[in-house]
């Protein structure tokens, strides 16, 4: 048991060299900022649609998923996942910390108004428990979805074209963002501050559209960088490595 820890051990630190860093380094920034950014709702004209600024990164969050799972994989892509997961609480802790530090932000030197602004930024990063809860799930959950779909989407194409990376990302990304939607509303806006089941099911409906649209804009990028990746033989250690286990 032992040294099969080891060995997954020993195989991810491979991989996490193998990965080029700047896209991993977007990944891990996009799930941190995504989730900050999640505190704050879009104000729209209509009432049946809610959205929050996550999604100006929650699509780079999918997408650097669809690329990792396209070149190493849905297994590799789940594995990354978790582990930046895992960073996303570390930094929630850190920014927890930040929050009980006796102090006062800029922002709050607003006369009459400090305490309340001072509090409210605290709270902003400091972070509750349950919207925390609810997005490490709903992330992790959807992940596994959106990463196996794709590659299982990527087995029909047997050419690999561009319009075949866009099919398998634009509809793993909407199963995807539907069920991280989904999840967190009913973890947490259902639970804890009363949302329908209708509401639930919108929000992820709509949601998921306005993040699929990123997606499809963004593509033909991600499409470039996979294709750089085979010509460069990205990976090659570590596919080396798992084809001589």
């Amino acid at each position: 048991m032992i040294k099969k820890i080891k060995q997954e051990f020993y195989e991810l630190k491979i991989l996490l060299r193998s990965i080029p860093s700047l896209v991993l380094a977007l990944f891990v920034i996009s799930v941190i900022a995504m989730n900050l950014l999640a505190n704050k709702s879009i104000t729209l004209p209509v009432d049946w649609l809610a959205l929050d600024c996550g999604i100006i990164f929650s699509w780079l969050a999918f997408l650097t998923m669809d690329i990792m799972t396209k070149h190493f994989g849905p297994k590799v892509a789940t594995q990354v996942t978790v582990l930046v997961a895992g960073i996303n609480l570390l930094f929630c802790i850190l920014f927890y910390i930040a929050s009980i530090i006796p102090g006062v932000w800029g922002e709050s030197y607003v006369e009459g108004s400090e305490t309340i602004i001072n509090t409210a930024l605290n709270n902003t990063f400091g972070g509750i428990w349950y919207v925390l809860l609810g997005s490490t799930i709903a992330f992790i959950g959807s992940a596994i979805v959106n990463n196996f779909s794709n590659w299982a989407l990527g087995k029909v194409f047997k050419k690999d074209s561009f319009g075949a990376f866009a099919s398998r990302s634009y509809i793993s990304t909407a199963l995807g963002q539907f069920v991280d939607n989904l999840l967190f509303a009913f973890i947490v806006s259902h639970i804890f501050f009363g949302w329908t089941i209708v509401q639930c099911f919108t929000c992820a409906l709509t949601g998921m559209l306005v993040e699929l649209l990123c997606e499809v804009v963004f593509s033909p990028l991600g499409y470039t960088i996979c294709k750089d990746w085979k010509k460069n033989n990205v990976g090659e250690i570590y596919f080396e490595y798992v084809k001589g286990k």
